[in-house]
């Protein structure tokens, strides 16, 4: 029998004593998400306005275990959303994407300007046949040219937000029932988006309401006037009872002040008449005149649909951030969908999988078109009114004004044809 030294049964019991050291496992490496967006500048606002709605999403995730993958592909992940600021500038957006695809972001998020869109697409496509190991996916809320998703459709790309001629067809369904209206006047900004709505507006003018008469068309420069009381002046004088813009965040903030403050007393038939200031702006002048068409708003009279709007508030308490958008919702819960059914973050496998995307949030589903990849969801209509009115639970950034729905059209009857012949990569 073999009996150990004493020596070394000696070193064996001191082994034996001391516990056993236990290593953390590594976290499992984040999902990186690129927001790029004017987040200083005259359209900051409307950056800080998107990131409080993608940051929330992407916390809802996170607090849920994250993405869920096989172990294969690092298991549960995290998803980490990072800011660049374009400053309102495609230039700067372009240099944003090759700084955020360096970091090692996989997807990219933008939409307040179609033409960064248009722009980001096309060095996206080049990226993307250049470098097939480091593609990525382009995710965007609301640039809203209807090209991007026809002539300019692009595998790489994915649009959440209804375009522009979706949303001109759903005011419609209101203008045109309005038949005290003679005259109209179409104000915009000068660049591809506002170009595309003035485009639809006297179409869709002539199919549906060719009594009304046109009196004034104008398009301004992107975020450089500092005063419209000129503009205002030349719409008043028009005799023009109503206004159809697309303007948004300070150019429509100041475009509908000018309009109170010479004493336009017509309708607005807005794209973004709901927010960043605009309410406010025209107080009581608006009760019954200020129009706004979105995916969905507040007073969307759901129980689901409340609580998702309270569970927003709770979120951010302060009046000022009051700004939600159930489309940026939906587009973080699809990606989230479609990268847990590929399995992996490949781009090609999340983007076949994002072609199928079905979600539902607060009551509101939206499904991915393939053909195109348009998002098709329900739209709704509001009209503008005092906080307390019969529809008008909630107001908007505490402004005592709230957007009553006047008019739902569904998926189906909001859904446009498109002109897109896709090009898919070759796997």
């Amino acid at each position: 029998m073999f009996i150990l030294p004493r020596k070394a049964l000696k070193l064996l019991a001191m082994a034996l004593c001391v516990p056993t050291l236990t290593f953390a496992q590594p976290a499992p490496a984040p999902i990186k998400v690129a927001m790029i967006e004017s987040l200083s500048g005259p359209f900051g606002n409307t950056g800080e306005a998107v990131f409080r709605n993608l940051i929330w999403a992407v916390e809802r995730v996170n607090a849920r275990g994250g993405v869920k993958l096989p172990a294969a592909a690092g298991g549960n992940r995290p998803l980490a959303l990072e800011r660049y600021d374009s400053k309102g500038q495609t230039e700067e957006a372009l240099s944003s994407l090759k700084s955020a695809i360096d970091d090692g972001a996989q997807f990219v998020m933008q939409g307040n300007s179609s033409a960064t869109a248009a722009a980001l697409i096309d060095a996206i496509n080049k990226h993307n046949e250049r470098e097939p190991g480091k593609r990525v996916l382009f995710l965007n809320y609301s640039a809203v040219d209807p090209i991007l998703t026809n002539e300019k459709c692009s595998f790489w790309h994915f649009r959440f937000d209804a375009h522009a001629d979706m949303r001109m067809s759903a005011l419609m369904e209101v203008l045109k029932d309005d038949k005290a209206l003679k005259n109209i006047y179409i104000i915009g900004q000068d660049y591809s988006f506002g170009h595309a709505v003035a485009r639809e507006a006297k179409r869709q003018l002539a199919l549906l309401r060719p009594d009304v008469q046109l009196v004034g068309e104008e398009l301004h420069p992107l975020g450089r006037i500092k005063d419209f009381l000129p503009y205002a002046a030349k719409i008043k004088a028009s005799g023009a009872q109503a206004i159809i813009t697309g303007n948004f965040g300070n150019d429509l903030t100041l475009l509908v002040k000018a309009a109170k403050d010479v004493g336009f007393e017509g309708k607005f038939y807005t794209f973004y008449g709901n927010a960043l200031g605009a309410p406010a702006a025209m107080g009581d002048a608006g009760i019954g005149k200020v129009v706004a068409v979105a995916d969905w708003l507040p007073n969307v009279q759901t129980i689901r649909s409340e609580a998702f709007y309270q569970s927003f508030r709770q979120r951010f308490p302060k009046p000022a951030d009051d700004y939600v958008h159930m489309r940026m919702q939906l587009m973080v819960e699809a990606l989230v969908q479609a990268i847990e059914n590929a399995g992996s973050t490949n781009a090609i496998a999340v983007a076949m999988q994002m072609e199928k995307a079905d979600v539902t949030m607060g009551s509101q589903r939206g499904v991915m078109r393939a053909s195109d990849h348009q998002f098709q969801q329900p739209l709704v209509v509001g009209m503008m009114d005092r906080q307390g009115t019969p529809g008008v639970k909630f107001d908007v950034e505490g402004s005592g004004y709230g957007f009553r729905v006047i008019k739902t059209i569904a998926a189906a009857s909001a859904e446009q044809p498109t002109t897109c012949k896709m090009q898919r990569p070759v796997q």
